[in-house]
């Protein structure tokens, strides 16, 4: 395994991250989540059952193995616990988990502004409503709270009430909706008591093993097309899940990753707002839907489901700069007598080998190619020999398109239905 090793969205989000971190994490001494919030999760699947982690790192049913939640998460503190409950419930122990003492808290009170400012909004984004992108707009505004805060009980009493006072001030509108400052101080309270053993300066932890050439392992949240900057703007999450965001989320220097594994499904789903130029309507998406279970971890959404979107691997490989990819699901698409794959996009008799800006996007025609369907269960493959041949026709293409390897392919969602090549 890489020493330093980066695991990246390709897409949308909602790409199989958890799976392949979880898998990865086996070798890791150290897992870090180095950006974004508990508004998505990742699903896993392993001999202690089905989790959906909505913060806490996939790394977490490995003993052995650090997790750490990076400076550029924003934590919920009180979902936070609620998540740590659930694990140990389950038999996990969360004692391997350590928290940035940097890391910006999401408050009550930014979930009473998130479903305001969705609700205000004529052209919705998409947002799942939990607070993550008004707690990144106090972050950058610097009315931010930082969990280290929460050691000094005064002090923080006395940031939380300046905070609360100064939001009803600044968006009156929330009176009605919000709720008193003694309720939430109360909740700020409980979840206070639970946080702090794991709370501390990770950074001396993280440069101690990338010093010392320990295997670390780092995971964002979403992907490629939801990224703040490079994605489908406004229609995007408040943070870097791309592979620049790793430095600044999780403390370490760009010059330390070894590897990054760009993480695609055999085809495409999104959630939220936004263009999606491969969607799928009707019984096609239907079927992909059905038959891949594509139902949001955390909120339960279904997700649009689309044809694989070459563009947009291909746009990761510049931006991301993956040394392989991962590819999910793809026992999903047994049964098709063919598989379009879009090779490109078409706007106004130009055709484009990347994805465009939102406003652009929103317009563009999908060119595809169809590459022949298999009919054969792929979930008893344990090689990428075992394949039909038609499956590994479809992988080489995607390899050949985007000029990337597939490392590793997923044909079910149990940690051994993963093929390592």
């Amino acid at each position: 395994m890489s020493k330093v090793h980066a695991v990246v969205g390709a897409q949308y989000g909602d790409e199989g991250k958890g799976k392949m971190v979880d898998f990865f994490a086996a070798k890791a001494s150290m897992v870090i989540r180095y950006q974004g919030g508990g508004n998505a999760g990742h699903t896993i699947v392993n001999e202690f059952g089905k989790f959906a982690l909505h913060l806490v790192p996939s790394g977490i049913f490995h003993p052995e193995t650090q997790c750490i939640l990076g400076t550029g998460v924003v934590i919920h503190p009180m979902n936070l616990v609620k998540e740590l409950e659930t694990l140990q419930q389950a038999g996990i122990a969360t004692h391997n988990l350590v928290i940035s003492e940097r890391a910006h808290l999401v408050m009550p009170y930014h979930v009473w502004q998130d479903i305001y400012e969705e609700q205000s909004r004529t052209a919705k984004v998409g947002t799942t409503k939990q607070g993550i992108g008004p707690a990144y707009q106090d972050k950058v505004g610097r009315f931010g709270i930082q969990i280290g805060e929460m050691r000094d009980l005064n002090r923080f009493q006395a940031r939380v009430h300046s905070a609360y006072v100064q939001k009803v001030q600044r968006m009156p509108e929330l009176v009605e909706v919000a709720g008193s400052y003694e309720e939430m101080w109360e909740e700020l309270k409980v979840a206070r008591k639970v946080l702090l053993p794991y709370i501390t300066d990770t950074l001396p932890l993280i440069k101690e093993a990338v010093q010392k050439n320990h295997p670390v392992l780092l995971e964002g949240q979403l992907g490629l097309m939801r990224d703040i900057d490079w994605g489908i703007y406004p229609f995007v999450t408040s943070s870097s899940p791309i592979t620049g965001g790793v430095a600044a989320g999780a403390g370490i220097p760009p010059t330390a990753l070894d590897r990054i594994t760009g993480i695609t499904k055999a085809y495409t789903t999104a959630v939220g707002a936004g263009p999606f130029p491969t969607m799928v309507d009707g019984d096609a998406g239907a079927w992909l839907r059905d038959q891949g279970q594509e139902y949001g971890a955390t909120t339960g959404r279904p997700r649009a489901c689309g044809w694989l979107d070459l563009p947009t691997l291909r746009y990761g490989a510049w931006v991301n700069g993956y040394t392989d990819l991962a590819l999910m699901k793809l026992d999903v698409l047994s049964g098709l007598p063919e598989i379009p794959v879009c090779v490109c996009y078409e706007l106004a008799g130009k055709r484009y080998d990347l994805p465009l800006p939102a406003y652009q996007l929103e317009h563009v025609t999908p060119v595809y190619e169809s590459l022949p369907g298999w009919q054969e269960d792929l979930t008893e493959c344990r090689k990428f020999a075992d394949l039909p041949e038609a499956a590994k026709t479809y992988v080489k293409r995607i390899e050949q398109a985007v000029g990337v390897p597939v490392s590793h392919i997923s044909v079910g969602p149990a940690r051994q239905q993963t093929l390592d090549r």
